[in-house]
C-alpha cells in the first residue's frame, strides 16, 4: 500500500512582510499536493493537521475541496491547533467529499477501509490545546494494517499540543503513525511503529529553512517513508566566507529568500556591489560579519605584555610539528583579534 502523508499547509497564514509572489506559492500547495498522489498513484491519503491557519477564505476551501475529491482515494483528516474543530471551523461548517473523512473530536475513533485491509485510528483537536491523546492507547484489529493520524508534539513531554512520548508509540500497536504539527520532516520507530512527521509543504520564514515537500509511505510487512520535495519557494540561512559566496549560490536566478552571513578575514565587502552583482536573486539578503586582516606578529620585540606574549608564540613554533604550528598560529590569530576587539569565528 502505498500512502501519501502530508501536513501543516498553513493555507491563508497572515505572512506579514512578504511579497504577493509567495503568497501564491501558500495558495498553490493543494494543487502540487494533489498532482503527487496522482503521480505516485498512492491508495490512500493522510493530512495530520493545520491545513489552514485560524480563519480560512472561501477560495482555500474551494481549492482544497476540489483536491481532495480529484485525488479519488480515501483521503483522512485530523485537525491540528490552527484547524481545530469548532463551530466556525471549515471542517464543521462547509460541506467534504464522499472520500474524505475528518476526525472531528479528541475522542480516538476508527475507520476501516476494507479495500485496503487497514483501519485508520485519528483525533482532531477541539480546541488550540490538546491533551495526550495516545495516552493508554492501543490498535486492537482484524485488518493487516494498524494506522494512525494524529497532530502532535513528539519532541516536548510537556507540550500543550498532545504531546506524544516514544513510550506510547511502542504501546500502540500501530503499524504506521502519522502525525502533523512540527514543520522540519523527522522520524523515529518505537517497537515495531514507525513515527513520522513531514513537516510543512513550503517554508513560510527563514525559521523554516530548506527543501520542503511531503512523505510518500510504503507500508508492506513493514514501514517505510521516502521524502518527496515540492516545487516551489524556499527560506536559506546560510554562512559562507566571502569568496565562497559563488559557489554558493546555484548559477541560475531564482525567487528563494536567501539570508546569507559572510565570513571571514578579508577587506570591508562593499554589499550594495555585491547585491548589484547578484541581482539575478532577488530576494537575497546579505549579512556582514566579516573581519579585518591583521597583523599577528606586529607587537614582537615590544617593551610590553603583548610583545612578550607573541615572542613567546613564536619561539614555540621554532621546534613544533606542523600540526603543533597550526595550532600556535590559530592560538596567536585568536589573541591578536580579541586585542583589536574583533569578533572570533572558531574553524
Amino acid at each position: 500500500m502505498k500512502i501519501l502523508h502530508t501536513a501543516d499547509w498553513h493555507l491563508d497564514a497572515p505572512m506579514q512582510g512578504y511579497d504577493r509572489q509567495l503568497r501564491k506559492n501558500l495558495a498553490r500547495i493543494p494543487d502540487r499536493i494533489g498532482e503527487v498522489c496522482k503521480q505516485e498513484s498512492c491508495d490512500l491519503v493522510l493530512i495530520a493537521g493545520d491545513v489552514f491557519d485560524g480563519v480560512y477564505s472561501a477560495a482555500s476551501y474551494r481549492t482544497v475541496y476540489e483536491v481532495l475529491k480529484n485525488m479519488a482515494v480515501p483521503v483522512f483528516i485530523a485537525p491540528g491547533n490552527h484547524d481545530y474543530c469548532d463551530a466556525q471551523s471549515a471542517w464543521v461548517k462547509e460541506i467534504w467529499p464522499e472520500n474524505v473523512h475528518i476526525f472531528k473530536t479528541s475522542r480516538i475513533e476508527s475507520v476501516s477501509v476494507p479495500g485496503l485491509n487497514c483501519r485508520v485510528y485519528g483525533a482532531g483537536f477541539e480546541s488550540m490545546d490538546c491533551p495526550a491523546l495516545l495516552n493508554g492507547f492501543k490498535a486492537d484489529c482484524d485488518e493487516k494494517y494498524a494506522i494512525g493520524l494524529f497532530h502532535g508534539d513528539p519532541a516536548a513531554a510537556r507540550s500543550n499540543y498532545n504531546p506524544i512520548t516514544a513510550g506510547q508509540v511502542q504501546d500502540s500497536g500501530l503499524d504506521y503513525l502519522a502525525l502533523g504539527h512540527i514543520h522540519k520532516a523527522d522520524q523515529f520507530t518505537a517497537g515495531k511503529t514507525l513515527c513520522a512527521w513531514p513537516g510543512c509543504p513550503m517554508g513560510k520564514g527563514y525559521d523554516e529553512p530548506g527543501q520542503k515537500g511531503v512523505y510518500i509511505v510504503e507500508l508492506d510487512e513493514t514501514a517505510f517513508v521516502r521524502f518527496y520535495p515540492l516545487e516551489g519557494i524556499a527560506f536559506y540561512d546560510l554562512e559562507t566566507p566571502i569568496e565562497k559566496l559563488d559557489s554558493l549560490l546555484p548559477p541560475m536566478g531564482n525567487e528563494n529568500y536567501y539570508r546569507i552571513t559572510l565570513t571571514g578575514a578579508c577587506d570591508a565587502p562593499d554589499l550594495p556591489a555585491l547585491q548589484e552583482k547578484y541581482a539575478r536573486f532577488p530576494n537575497l539578503i546579505l549579512r556582514d560579519k566579516t573581519t579585518r586582516e591583521v597583523d599577528i606578529w606586529g607587537a614582537l620585540g615590544e617593551d610590553n605584555f603583548e610583545g612578550v606574549y607573541f615572542g613567546l608564540l613564536k619561539q614555540a613554533m621554532e621546534n613544533a610539528t606542523e600540526e603543533e604550528k597550526q595550532e600556535i598560529l590559530l592560538a596567536a590569530r585568536i589573541s591578536r583579534q580579541l586585542l583589536e576587539g574583533q569578533e572570533v569565528v572558531l574553524p
